[in-house]
């Protein structure tokens, strides 16, 4: 579910590429069922205007804070709040997983990549749809932790055969509901950043899919904008995450996109304008997420790598 949610390492001369593409998928797969539309007064839904199910309030309130206004402060607030009042929600643990990814704290990563599966088997029987997204989310965050700790020599073989029960379950929710929005933003994602970062994959493919039926826009166009960055297409990633800003304006993660974004085309003074405004919201962003955020503004106005990690403490 993270649907992290800038995403990796652009491609860029001034951007090592350190892109591996398993353990990248983690904060966007974490992310990826993690947002936030109009609300209901009869249940906490954030995907259904109509035929709602009931995801919880606090748990809603988390996805709203990070995925329309980037503010991880409050929503750790709601995360605590929903883990006394809705910690049988799946959602709660892919959403604290996504955290977990982003602090770079591996042991709560497979902690919660557990909470998450066993989570989504228990609501099968009540929310079968639901129960498969979320037993799917949670095997693939399991694996990527594999990945992430052992190395992709090592971890491969288990995560492989872990992707072959995601899918299962992913054919067993679309069985239930074909176009679903909440699917179709999880697995679209999933589908893009595999099609990107494997041979003989289609993305275009894959985007198209996640354009027609992913919803609300602002996360869809995100993971479109990612996906043409990673294909090289950056006038078409900057389209995107331009259409993802309209609709979610006040996220400082979207202009750090776009700040990427604009580099790579040596648009370097917008770039720098892009970059600072991302950094007014600094204090609501993860500390490593901003360590990031400041080595690669370093590195635009015309600094080396080693004069930047040393700068703001970032390897």
């Amino acid at each position: 579910m993270t649907l992290q949610i800038s995403g990796n390492y652009p491609h860029s001369k001034r951007f090592s590429r350190r892109f591996k593409w398993f353990g990248s998928l983690v904060a966007g797969t974490a992310a990826i069922a993690l947002c936030f539309c109009s609300h209901s007064v009869f249940a906490a839904d954030p995907f259904r205007a109509d035929d709602q199910h009931d995801i919880g309030e606090n748990t809603e309130a988390a996805f709203e804070a990070i995925f329309k206004y980037g503010n991880y402060t409050e929503a750790r607030q709601y995360l605590d709040m929903a883990e006394e009042s809705e910690a049988d929600e799946p959602m709660v643990h892919a959403m604290l997983a996504s955290m977990a990814y982003l602090d770079e704290n591996w042991e709560e990563l497979r902690e919660r990549a557990e909470l998450t599966r066993a989570t989504g088997e228990r609501l099968i029987e009540a929310d079968p749809l639901r129960g498969h997204i979320y037993t799917a989310v949670g095997i693939f965050l399991e694996g990527a932790h594999t990945v992430t700790t052992q190395g992709i020599a090592r971890g491969a073989p288990t995560a492989l055969r872990k992707l072959q029960q995601v899918f299962s379950h992913f054919d067993q929710a679309e069985r239930i509901s074909e176009n679903d929005p909440e699917l179709s933003l999880v697995k679209g994602y999933m589908d893009l950043l595999l099609a990107v970062n494997l041979p003989f994959s289609n993305p275009e493919k894959a985007i198209n899919y996640l354009d027609t039926h992913g919803y609300p826009a602002y996360i869809a166009q995100r993971g479109i904008a990612l996906g043409y960055r990673d294909l090289g297409q950056y006038s078409d990633a900057i389209e995107a995450v331009d259409r993802a800003i309209e609709e979610a304006p006040d996220n400082p993660e979207l202009y750090y996109l776009k700040a990427q974004l604009y580099s790579i085309e040596d648009r370097d003074s917008e770039s720098l304008e892009l970059y600072n405004q991302t950094l007014e919201y600094e204090d609501q962003l993860p500390q490593r997420l901003v360590q990031r955020i400041r080595f690669e503004h370093c590195l635009v106005e015309g600094n080396e790598g080693p004069v930047c990690s040393e700068r703001v403490g970032y390897k």
